[in-house]
């Protein structure tokens, strides 16, 4: 499964009552950082597959949802368990960081 396109409409399904933990990268088409952490959170999403639900969500399309979680710097990956946030990584990551920041 690749990545989930989130927005507000569908945050509460895809996110909040997902059966497994659900990672959020909140970022922007601009953002280069947020380029360069891409294809690692692709790869995770493929790797992961039925264990780990990986959502991407644009600020620029989503501001509400950004200023909800308080994103203020991007890239800002959050990983959700039972519809709560347990971790909150920012700035790009190298693989190794974002396997371990995703081990729960």
């Amino acid at each position: 499964m690749a990545e989930v396109i989130i927005s507000n409409d569908n945050f509460e399904a895809e996110v909040l009552k997902s059966d497994i933990p659900v990672l959020v990268d909140f970022w922007a088409t601009w953002c280069g950082p947020c380029k360069m952490l891409a294809p690692i959170i692709e790869a995770i999403a493929k790797d992961h597959e039925g264990t780990l639900k990986v959502c991407k969500a644009d600020v620029d399309d989503n501001g509400d949802l950004a200023a909800q979680f308080g994103i203020q710097s991007i890239p800002t990956v959050i990983l959700f368990k039972d519809g709560k946030e347990v971790k909150r990584s920012i700035g790009a990551k190298n693989r190794g960081e974002m396997e371990k920041f995703i081990a729960i």
